[in-house]
């Protein structure tokens, strides 16, 4: 999967990178969701009259934690590498992440997402927010042929919204934006009272935030049905006319080069408050109780310097989140656990050499082998091969009982077969050459 992840991103011209796993904690926290409960590290041998000695002498080092996301730590590398990157830079950047969060179906405190980014330096075209979910559209698309579902790519502008909620006159649009965010989990009658209680909405205009959650689609429809709703609420607001523009060419562009597959949801909120474009959303068709397996969105002020800006936009892929799902689904199998196509059987271990030869000349010509562990009844070897999914074992060439030469010969386990084969020539079925990963049924 990873594999195809990054050969899709590197089509696209996303260059890989990797960044530290840990980061001062006053950067992991700047911004966006400070709840989170990050892993905070410290030395094992530290004394505590040194630290308090250090920390009277301004000598204290900053407090470090696990990044709990790669957006983050790449703005930092963006900051501290901006004199040698070409911008746009385009990264791709797969890596683990911690999170002390409670484990649960689909949730880990360590796992592996995979992100993609572009930043510019000072502007970034608006182009790119289209470009973005549809490399990630067919980044997913080529894992269908594993077994992966079809995915569905949610899709909102932040612009609509607070250019909505502005115009209905609430300023506490981040505030309103979190509580849309719960819509998923505690349902709307929920969210009302919360955007009454804590965003000092009056009924009224909850209703009408409300109203404008609901409304989704994957034509221009959408952006007729929100002014519809503005009209009836006396909003006139030139940022959400903005968004609704950049979001009516972002599905039209996706209705052409993946139909169905990106659509607008206006709850799509996205709780982080870095985000001030679009924002992104993407569920496993059939599996939509797992939630999100991939979001993100544009941000024009997380990475800054005081005197120079960087913007982006970018989406996250949580692998290990969707792995699990697939497994626990049993929507994909293995073809078998382990790299070897051949087990190269030995007769003695006076032979054994002769066995190794046979294994460095299928190994040369990129044949995955290994050697039996020892020199067993050939029935025992071919069931060594068969326990880990091998499909051939490999009877090297010797003198056979009756004094005659036996030639090489490599039998399928699976049919029985057996045939004469030359290591300088023989190779697998390319299905066989490599472990690969396929919908379960097959």
């Amino acid at each position: 999967m990873l594999d195809t992840l990054r050969r899709t991103f590197e089509l696209h011209g996303f260059a890989g990178i990797e960044t530290r796993a840990v980061e001062p904690l006053d950067q992991l926290l700047r911004k966006g969701e400070t709840s989170k409960e990050v892993y905070v590290l410290r030395r094992l041998q530290e004394e505590a009259a040194e630290g308090a000695a250090d920390e009277r002498s301004g000598k204290a080092d900053k407090q470090l934690g696990l990044h709990f996301d790669l957006t983050v730590p790449f703005a930092r590398y963006v900051l501290e590498n901006a004199g040698h990157l070409a911008f746009p830079f385009k990264r791709h950047q797969i890596q683990k992440v911690w999170r002390g969060e409670r484990p649960q179906d689909g949730r880990f405190r360590e796992f592996v997402q995979a992100d993609i980014d572009v930043v510019g330096a000072g502007e970034l075209p608006y182009h790119f927010e289209v470009e973005l979910p549809l490399v990630m559209a067919e980044a997913l698309g080529e894992l269908r042929a594993i077994g992966v579902p079809e995915v569905r790519i949610l899709v909102n502008n932040r612009k609509v919204a607070e250019g909505f909620y502005r115009g209905l006159g609430l300023d506490d649009v981040e505030g309103v934006l979190r509580s849309i965010d719960k819509l998923d989990k505690i349902g709307p009658d929920k969210v009302g009272a919360l955007l009454v209680a804590e965003t000092g909405a009056t009924p009224e205009q909850a209703a009408a935030c409300l109203a404008l959650a609901a409304i989704s689609g994957s034509d221009a429809s959408v952006a007729e049905r929100v002014r519809a709703l503005a009209v009836g609420h006396g909003v006139t607001s030139e940022l959400l006319e903005e968004g609704l523009r950049e979001l009516s060419a972002l599905i039209d562009a996706a209705a052409v080069r993946a139909p169905g597959v990106v659509v607008a949801d206006l709850k799509i909120a996205r709780g982080l408050d870095y985000y001030t474009g679009s924002v992104y959303e993407t569920v496993l068709v059939g599996h939509e109780q797992l939630g999100s397996i991939c979001s993100g969105g544009r941000y024009d002020t997380l990475a800054s310097d005081g005197a120079n800006t960087y913007p982006g936009v970018g989406l996250s892929i949580g692998v290990s989140r969707l792995v699990s799902r697939l497994l626990s689904a049993g929507l994909v199998r293995s073809t078998r656990s382990v790299p070897s196509a051949v087990v190269v059987a030995v007769t003695s271990e006076e032979t054994r050499p002769a066995s190794d030869a046979v294994a460095v000349a299928l190994r040369s010509r990129g044949i995955p082998v290994e050697v039996a562990p020892s020199a067993a009844k050939f029935g025992k070897q071919i069931k060594f091969a068969d326990r880990r999914g091998i499909p051939f074992v490999w009877f090297p060439a010797g003198i056979g009982a009756d004094g005659e030469v036996v030639p090489h010969q490599v039998k399928d386990i699976r049919s029985g077969e057996q045939v004469a084969a030359d290591p300088a020539v023989w190779a697998p079925a390319e299905e066989d050459l490599w472990p690969r990963v396929v919908p379960a049924g097959e």
